[in-house]
């Protein structure tokens, strides 16, 4: 039932992180505060495809 997501930075766009997620359970697209590389500090990241 779980499975693959990918994370991006709202604010690079950029994809950084991959997870997974129980579709049953989160139907709705997951956020996160994460840490991004690319801006040096934390930032929010959505859900993708």
């Amino acid at each position: 039932m779980r499975e693959i997501i990918t994370l991006e930075c709202t604010e690079c766009k950029n994809r950084n992180y991959s997870t997974t997620k129980n579709k049953k359970n989160t139907r709705d697209r997951l956020e996160l505060k994460k840490y991004c590389p690319h801006d040096k500090r934390h930032t929010l990241h959505k859900e993708t495809k």
